[in-house]
């Protein structure tokens, strides 16, 4: 947001302040995605773009130099609505349910995608968030889907294996993510016991709650 990274913390996006890492100083995208990097080779990056989420500009000058600079990495992105393909082919698009009010949206959104989008089902701290049928058709659903509890997200405060539970037996064959509230490496260990596909990390990483050894160590399992 505003040409930085910052603290996403329960969905309040006025509230959002530059990162404050434990890993590095400073809140460059470039320098977070490199210290990131240093600490486990990931393969794949989520961006939420906030400005365009919220409909006030983009970042897509800055996205295509971490593509250009990180060629390794596949990028998950959030830019709200999805208006044309993004100009990097292989940056994966997000669709929030948020954003989408019928099936109609949907189903534009999706064939601008060319179907090759993520699905976020996203969660509030008072339930479901936008096209509430989304929720309960798994047939609607692509091959990936991410769980997102926007009022947990940033906070520490532990994931929500109740909802993200009933996703995974609504839906056994689309791979679930789990996003939102990860404190430590046993709240992984959680989620892969649930058969849960994989997990967006960014506090717990930051603040050094989790090791790059013990990532190490999921992955090697």
């Amino acid at each position: 947001m505003h040409g930085q990274v910052v603290h996403a913390q329960y969905g309040n996006r006025s509230q959002y302040q530059p990162l404050q890492s434990k890993l590095c100083s400073g809140s460059d995208p470039l320098s977070i995605v490199s210290v990131l990097l240093e600490l486990y080779p990931f393969q794949t990056l989520y961006i939420a773009d906030l400005d365009a989420i919220q409909n006030r500009s983009n970042h897509q000058a800055m996205i295509v130099a971490i593509d250009q600079k990180f060629p390794n990495l596949t990028i998950w992105l959030d830019c709200g609505k999805i208006c044309a393909p993004y100009p990097v082919a292989k940056i994966k698009p997000v669709l929030g349910s948020e954003y989408i009010q019928n099936m109609q949206d949907y189903l534009e959104q999706s064939a601008t995608c060319l179907r090759r989008h993520v699905l976020s089902l996203d969660f509030s701290a008072r339930g479901v968030m936008g096209f509430a049928d989304l929720y309960e058709n798994a047939e609607l659903w692509p091959d990936e889907v991410i769980c997102m509890t926007l009022n947990r997200v940033g906070s520490e405060q532990g994931i929500d294996l109740k909802r993200i539970s009933t996703l995974k037996l609504i839906n056994k064959s689309s791979a679930i993510y789990a996003a939102g509230g990860v404190k430590n490496i046993s709240d992984i260990h959680r989620l892969e016991q649930l058969g849960i596909a994989g997990v967006l990390v960014a506090t717990a990483l930051h603040q050094k709650n989790i090791t790059s050894g013990e990532i190490a160590a999921i992955y090697r399992q």
